[in-house]
């Protein structure tokens, strides 16, 4: 079984969830339809603000259209992104037919607005790809998109040195009306002819057949967007690995992808790695194509490999790449986020995978984990909000200084503001900046948790022996099997959840002894006790690192290795399960060689296994192990 989407269950126990997904309504009026009017030599590009907002205004010429329309097909390329697996279903394709037919006679602006309307009735989430958020600050205009499987993160940032600025602006945060009709305008854009940005409330300063009408959207955005919105944001402040590469590595990468299928059954990661004083290595999978970075040599500490999900989303970038100058990569860790930064002529592009989507529930509670789970405003949040109030963005060190703050408090503090929807950290330029997402504050109760399920996991969690392990097994070049025990008080019952984690965190297989999983298993998503269990996992795991000295609290464990050399790559794979060690190796693709040794006690065990890691280490392998 695979990690599925999870949707909400029916029964009426203390563990089930209220029905209908949860979503939060947003309210967009527009001046009028943002629109690129061209006349002979000159166009102009008018985006209309929401006039519910605070007024945003900016006027300028743009310096280099050609890069502006490339790198804003790239960011609409991205928020219409879905990966996710859909269903052959006639039934919208049908309904939007009938539309088309009841609006043929209908006028340019009625249309649609029709078509408005039957996009909130058939596809509410649609509505996301067309309206963008915009920011004007002193230094910087960019936008942010998410894409529609939550999968990927946007932002495009253009320096106020790529302008020709006219008149003086008016700094802050809005929406603009971005539908097709205007991605279509944007690829009119031409070198040889002068381009006027113009953002503001009234929208199109020219005549157009839209004036005086104003263009209004009811969007019932998904609670799982928004918070993945505001999580990617908080998960770029944590500390990240980094390295660069050439704009020519990744076309090489992208190049790969567009001429090679996926193979069902393989693994279909980009994985990367790291050796202090080497080039950065880029690996496909399951081809075994390396890709060595021609940017220089990786500065880090320590050798690792680090695994990235969500490969073919690099493909949106490919229109933006022949302006591209630098690209730098920053890593959390393998199935975590990653951010990769295009920089080119004054423009920064920025695509942030979170590494799973909706569908990966396992990798979406760990990396949760490393977040703080605060819905209230702190003294030191109210402290960094005052100060980016007045100056707009600031660095670490500036914030450091304004508010006194130590580092530790800080990092909560910006990571709080980031899932608050407050602030932004952009990583391109370092520096945090005062952006507020929405006008109205949100509801951040109902973002704390994924869904309610999680929720009841959590408060199940907090209880004296409700949730336990009861044994751990680790099953050869299989993964890890979790068995455990969750008593629910009001249901006068116990469950037996157990979850099959492959090493590197997703689930492979899933059971429990529950009602709700007995009549749909993973076709509903996980149950509360499967989330339990993984979370209480995560809990030992934590408790483990931080009881004196984490090896010496080592009972169960596998670690792998691996090693490059001209005729391909030698893994080694060393298991230490209590008093038995396993250890395979060989060359990868082909099946391993196994030594298996039993011995008195664990502490010799424990001995054994960290002495062949260190042997690895000193022959020059890689730790390829995942987290």
């Amino acid at each position: 079984m695979s990690d599925e989407i999870p949707s909400d269950e029916t029964a009426t126990t203390p563990t089930s969830e209220p029905a209908g997904p949860e979503h939060v309504e947003v309210h967009l009026t527009y001046a009028g339809a943002s629109a690129l009017v061209a006349a002979g030599e000159t166009a102009e590009l008018a985006l209309a603000g929401n006039i519910r907002r605070a007024p945003v205004r900016f006027e300028a010429t743009l310096k280099d259209p050609l890069r502006f329309r490339e790198a804003m097909s790239a960011l609409y390329a991205v928020v219409g992104s879905d990966y996710r697996y859909v269903p052959k279903d006639r039934t919208a394709y049908v309904a939007f037919l009938r539309m088309r037919r009841e609006s043929a006679g209908q006028g340019l602006w009625q249309a649609q607005r029709a078509y408005f309307s039957w996009l909130l009735r058939n596809d509410p989430l649609a509505y996301l790809i067309l309206d963008p958020v915009i920011t004007v600050h002193p230094d910087q205009v960019f936008f942010e998109v998410f894409s529609k499987d939550e999968g990927a993160y946007a932002k495009l940032g253009i320096d106020r040195d790529a302008f020709d600025q006219a008149g003086e602006p008016t700094h802050g945060t809005t929406n603009i009306d971005f539908s097709q009709a205007l991605f279509a305008g944007l690829q009119q854009l031409r070198s040889y002819r002068e381009t006027r940005l113009s953002l503001g409330r009234d929208g199109v300063k020219v005549a157009t057949a839209t004036v005086g009408e104003v263009l209004e959207k009811q969007i019932r955005v998904p609670d799982s967007w928004l918070r993945g919105f505001l999580q990617v944001q908080s998960a770029a402040a944590l500390p990240m690995e980094t390295f660069s590469l050439a704009p020519m590595d990744l076309y090489n990468v992208l190049r790969q992808l567009r001429l090679q299928a996926d193979r069902k059954g393989q693994r279909r990661g980009l994985r990367i790695e790291l050796v202090p004083g080497e080039a950065p290595r880029l690996v496909m999978e399951p081809w075994e194509l390396v890709v060595p970075s021609t940017s220089g040599i990786y500065k880090g500490k320590a050798a690792k490999v680090v695994r990235v999900w969500g490969r073919r989303r690099l493909s949106a970038l490919r229109r933006f790449l022949p302006f591209v100058d630098q690209v730098d990569v920053a890593l959390l860790g393998s199935g975590l986020p990653s951010f990769w930064i295009l920089r080119g002529g004054g423009f920064s592009l920025t695509l942030g995978l979170t590494g799973f989507t909706a569908a990966n529930w396992s990798q979406a509670i760990s990396f949760d984990l490393l977040l703080p789970r605060k819905t209230q405003s702190t003294p030191a949040l109210d402290a960094v909000l005052g100060h980016l109030e007045k100056r707009w963005s600031a660095g670490a060190g500036e914030l450091a200084k304004s508010t006194g703050l130590k580092w530790p408090a800080l990092l909560e503090a910006v990571q709080l503001g980031c899932q608050q929807g407050k602030l932004m950290y952009d990583i391109a330029a370092n520096v945090y900046r005062f952006r507020p997402l929405t006008d109205d504050p949100l509801d951040l109760t109902r973002l704390e948790y994924r869904n309610p399920r999680e929720r009841i996991a959590h408060d199940l969690l907090v209880r004296r022996g409700a949730v336990k392990i009861v044994t751990e097994n680790r099953i050869p070049a299989t993964g890890l099997e979790l068995t455990g025990k969750v008593v629910v008080e009001e249901d006068r019952r116990e469950y037996r959840p157990q979850l099959l984690m492959a090493d590197e965190g997703q689930v492979t297989r899933a059971d429990c002894t529950c009602p709700a999983f007995r009549k749909q298993g993973l076709k509903a998503g996980p149950c509360v006790h499967l989330i339990a269990l993984r979370l209480a996992y995560a809990e030992q795991e934590a408790r483990r690192l931080k009881g004196g000295d984490p090896k010496q609290a080592i009972t169960v464990e596998t670690r792998t290795y691996s090693r490059r050399d001209p005729a391909g790559e030698e893994v080694h794979q060393v298991s230490l399960e209590r008093r038995r060690l396993r250890i395979r190796w060989g060359r990868a693709g082909v099946p391993p060689r196994l030594q298996t040794l039993t011995f008195d006690t664990l502490d010799e065990a424990r001995t054994a296994y960290l002495a062949r890691i260190g042997e690895l280490d000193a022959r020059g392998f890689l730790d390829a192990t995942a987290g």
